[in-house]
């Protein structure tokens, strides 16, 4: 009997995967565990094994496709064997319908009902981030007719296309249920002195305008829509930009503690393991030490809720071939300095290659992203939500410096730029968070021992 091959559920924050590549065709024999196929999530890139063993009878999929976790993804069975009922669209199904419907004939022996595609009716259900996207937007999730998930779930691309359609409620709007086919806020959102608001006349229709010429672009060009990794961080760097009050402090640390730490390290005997501590791992190092001092860094903000976390969930933003990705590195205040640069140099190494599975990639609960060895100084880094700040690590520069006997000399400054959301992070706190952590920074050699 032919058997379907689902999408696997890779991950609780997993909706759905992005077909890379299929390593199969119909026709083609497989056994059980073979690759079928690479997918790509919005996170990682990993291959698919196969939960049965025979021939390939139908791929259900396009590359390219995105496809809900759970639902079929290839059929697999005997050579020559009648999948109709199993395909969408397919006959087999209808046909046996008629039969048990036609008089004088008998009643077939039932059969179990092939698995079910995300097409049938919906059930009411809700992603989590469908209904966190849909709870700061002002969309009611409950309102939509039938999700693409598996068996009609709703999930967060259902969402996105009901905010699409139609206007978006401010929160008082919707606590007072105006509703309104367009609004007056910011963005074009339904505010409440919407609800009151006589509907205008229509205008009179505007004249056309002649079109212009098409512009001139010499020499051959692609177009290519977004898609995996670089669609999701285009999607989400917009969400914060428009749903945070962000403002950036700049400020810079003697670097001379660190500098002479990292030599120490990388000259030190290789069999203690210091050896491939890196600047970067020293850093961040000090800042899960910092954020223990500062409930409200290591936090939150969703739906108006902060929620203060007592472990320091380190993401550290990482450049991949498939865009950037944020590995996190659980409960990094209790790791010495060893175990946290030894668990960064793995979850980093598995982001660049494809290989770390996607819930070391999210649930973070701070993110340090570094640049400073492209040579850049300063930069505003972009919250990554739902966290309420991020630290940008820039270059380390020369600085002139006066000494305590006034004479003027050169210092080696390590440049910090920290983002902060100004709805739940006053200026003063986040200049205070970047006095201690720069004074963690200068004093390394005492971090590591406290």
């Amino acid at each position: 009997m032919a058997t379907i091959v689902v999408m696997p559920q890779l991950g609780n924050s997993v909706e759905s995967c992005i077909i890379v590549e299929w390593t199969v065709a119909e026709g083609d024999a497989v056994s059980l565990d073979q690759t079928l196929c690479s997918i790509e999530t919005d996170k990682s890139t990993m291959e698919v094994p196969s939960t049965a063993e025979g021939t390939v009878l139908k791929l259900l999929w396009e590359e390219g496709d995105e496809v809900p976790v759970k639902d079929p993804l290839i059929i697999v069975g005997a050579p020559g064997e009648d999948i109709s009922g199993l395909v969408p669209g397919g006959e087999g199904a209808s046909e046996s319908a008629e039969a048990a419907a036609a008089p004088g004939q008998a009643a077939a022996a039932p059969e179990q009902a092939a698995p079910a595609f995300a097409t049938e009716r919906a059930t009411g259900a809700v992603s989590p981030r469908a209904r966190a996207l849909a709870a700061s937007s002002g969309v009611d999730a409950s309102a939509i007719a039938e999700g693409s998930g598996p068996h009609g779930r709703v999930i967060e691309r259902d969402v996105a296309a009901a905010i699409a359609a139609g206007p978006t409620l401010t929160s008082a709007a919707r606590a007072a249920g105006v509703s309104a086919a367009e609004g007056t806020g910011i963005g074009g959102r339904v505010s409440v002195a919407d609800a009151n608001r006589a509907p205008e006349a229509s205008a009179p229709a505007a004249v056309p305008a002649p079109a212009a010429p098409a512009a001139d672009f010499p020499g051959a060009s692609t177009s290519s829509p977004l898609k995996g990794v670089r669609k999701v961080v285009a999607k989400r760097m917009m969400e914060s930009l428009t749903s945070t009050a962000q403002l950036t402090l700049n400020t810079s640390a003697n670097a001379a503690g660190i500098l002479a730490m990292r030599k120490k390290v990388k000259n030190a005997d290789e069999a203690l393991g210091l050896n491939k501590i890196t600047l970067n791992d020293l850093v961040c190092f000090a800042v899960s030490r910092t954020l223990l001092k500062y409930p409200v860094f290591n936090a939150h903000l969703e739906d108006g809720v902060l929620t203060e976390f007592e472990q320091v969930h380190l993401g550290f933003a990482c450049d991949t071939p498939r865009g950037l990705l944020v590995p996190v590195i659980r409960s990094a205040q209790s790791l010495g300095l060893k175990a946290f640069s030894d668990e960064a140099k793995r979850l980093a190494g598995g982001a660049i290659d494809g290989t770390l599975p996607p819930d070391y990639l999210g649930g973070g609960t701070f993110t340090v992203s570094n640049i400073g060895s492209f040579g850049i100084e300063t930069f505003t880094p972009v919250i990554n939500l739902p966290q309420t700040a991020i630290l940008g690590v820039g270059a380390i520069t020369p600085r002139p410096a006066l000494a305590p006997d006034g004479t003027v000399g050169v210092e080696q400054r390590l440049n910090l730029s920290l983002t902060i959301d100004h709805q739940v992070i006053d200026g003063a706190d986040g200049a205070r968070f970047l006095r201690d952590l720069v004074a963690a920074i200068e004093n390394i050699d005492v971090t590591v021992l406290a």
